[in-house]
């Protein structure tokens, strides 16, 4: 069965072409079977978008899909170096699409299961998470990300209340010390916590 954090998802391709606007950023993404969302950004992305301060530096779009997430902090942080991650290699061809198509020169993206294939560190760290992939998961990924932090970088995520928004966040006080709501709406709480 495939999901959209499988690594090489088979289900037939049914491409797409989807609009994203952020202020006075429009976007155009083209998008496919087998992606996470690929109908319309989702909601919680969405308010995840809405809710970050501006950032600069090195941001790390973990598990990027076809790239909303990136690619619009690509164009809100124009100074900014975007790297974007996903497992998923059909997800990883879209999102170079996708970078093309909107003009974007400060992002890049590449295909690797959770940090395997990185180097170096972020000032933050911003995602979307695949919480239908279990906690167990999740979790390695939250023990994961703090040593792909410098010291002072942020992670925000955008988790569903009714799935486990506030287990989560007391994950990331566990490992962080320290976990903030800094918006709750529709149902989506967005967390940030950072490396001290």
């Amino acid at each position: 069965m495939d999901h959209y954090y499988s690594e090489n998802p088979t289900t037939e391709h049914r491409i797409a072409q989807i609009e994203y606007s952020l202020g006075d950023i429009n976007l155009k993404f083209t998008t496919d079977s087998g992606v996470f969302s690929k109908d319309k950004v989702d909601y919680g992305t969405n308010v995840l978008l809405r809710s970050l301060p501006p950032i600069d530096g090195r941001i790390l779009d973990l598990g990027c899909g076809y790239g909303p997430i990136g690619i619009t902090l690509a164009r809100l942080n124009p100074s900014a170096e975007i790297t974007m991650i996903d497992i998923n290699q059909r997800a990883v061809d879209l999102a170079k699409i996708n970078i093309e198509q909107n003009g974007v020169k400060n992002a890049r993206v590449l295909q690797s299961n959770g940090f395997e294939n990185l180097e170096g560190t972020f000032n933050a760290i911003i995602s979307n998470p695949p919480i239908r992939t279990g906690k167990k998961v999740i979790y390695s990924l939250f023990e994961e990300s703090i040593q792909y932090l410098e010291n002072g970088g942020s992670i925000y995520l955008v988790i569903q209340k009714k799935q486990g928004a506030k287990s989560a966040m007391e994950k990331l006080n566990e490992i962080y010390g320290n976990c903030r709501a800094i918006n709750k709406k529709g149902g989506y709480w967005i967390l940030h916590s950072v490396k001290v």
